[in-house]
């Protein structure tokens, strides 16, 4: 692994000045519909992240408050994106196992429409920031873990539940996601394709995979867990094979330990390995410190290398992989008796 990285350094500025957003439709807000993909203006050149490597204090006000106040940090120095760390709402609080104390964490569970949500979107309205908060969402049955993109314009693009919940730890308890989706988050003067996935979902590669043929070029992981070591190893795996973007944010020490990171997905230069070694993608990695980072991703760079190297979705044969295809377990070892494999519970 190579040694942590210092992020651009990028002046502060005021937030970018802004039209009028856009008038929001009553009741429970609405995500925007996605665009078809197509070729890419060319303006936008680059993507500033913020990374909001937090501590919580496991009190949704509180956590609110702080959440705010680091978004406006964020704004202050140049973003163009803030990204929390997993269910920030609660800070990860974990779920007991006796019933009754299931039931009042299950009660701590909130709408999309809930004023906790809707002060994000003020904030990225009134910052001109676009903003990942997330929080446990109110569902039938059970919550679910949600990580939800608001554009500068204070309107929802995405909204992504975990797919891969830890069914053998607390998120027995959740609702997962249904698939992973992708969306056109709106810039000054362009635009950038973006995925969501949270903490667990980078066990498995096919999330990321999933994500790259979707269209996305930058994936956004809110994360809880430690991630010095192997989990770092599988980011920048995932970044490697589908040349697309990673950036997590975790908790900073004492809830985990930091590490929060933006992998490029960019590993030859133009004339391939000049010094014989391959480029290192990790742009980006924090400490175990509590703070809001910057790192800045250069989208014109990815863009071009996608169009010339040979990872993600060029040269790939679908047709030979029938077994990814399939809901039935393959090898008894890992057949579990708490696995919900495939099961999902719809809205409604």
């Amino acid at each position: 692994m190579s040694a942590v990285r210092v992020a651009v350094c990028i002046p502060a500025r005021v937030p970018h000045g802004r039209t009028a957003p856009p008038s929001r439709p009553t009741g429970a807000p609405q995500e925007k519909r996605v665009p078809a993909f197509g070729p890419h203006n060319g303006v936008v050149t680059d993507l500033r992240l913020a990374l909001c490597q937090l501590a919580s204090s496991g009190d949704p006000q509180a956590n609110l408050d702080k959440g705010l106040a680091v978004c406006s940090r964020a704004a202050e120095k140049g973003a163009d994106i803030a990204i929390l760390p997993e269910m920030w709402h609660i800070g990860y609080a974990p779920c007991p196992d006796d019933e009754a104390g299931r039931a009042r964490w299950q009660e701590m569970a909130i709408a999309r429409h809930d004023p906790w949500v809707s002060a994000f979107r003020k904030a990225a309205s009134d910052l001109n920031l676009a903003i990942l908060t997330t929080f446990l969402e109110r569902w039938p049955g059970s919550p679910r873990n949600t990580a939800l993109l608001i554009d500068r314009h204070g309107q929802d693009v995405l909204c992504y539940a975990k797919v891969h919940t830890c069914d053998w730890g607390m998120e027995k308890a959740l609702t997962p996601g249904e698939s992973f989706e992708v969306a056109r988050l709106d810039m000054e003067g362009g635009f950038v394709d973006l995925g969501v996935m949270i903490c667990a979902d980078r066990e498995f590669p096919e999330s990321a995979r999933e994500l790259m043929l979707g269209g996305a070029e930058v994936i956004l992981v809110p994360n809880a867990c430690p991630m010095a070591g192997e989990r770092s190893y599988q980011l920048r795996s995932r970044a490697f094979e589908n040349m697309t973007a990673i950036a997590t944010v975790n908790y900073s020490a004492p809830d985990q330990d930091g590490h929060s990171s933006v992998f490029d997905g960019m590993v030859f230069e133009k004339n391939g390995q000049p010094n014989g070694q391959p480029r290192d993608q990790l742009i980006f990695e924090a400490g175990d410190g509590e703070d809001v980072y910057l790192a800045t991703l250069s989208l014109d760079a990815l863009r071009e290398y996608r169009r010339r190297e040979t990872m993600g979705d060029a040269y790939r044969k679908p047709s030979a992989y029938r077994r990814l295809m399939s809901d039935e377990q393959g090898v008894p070892v890992f057949d579990r008796s708490d696995s919900r494999r495939g099961s999902v519970i719809t809205e409604g």
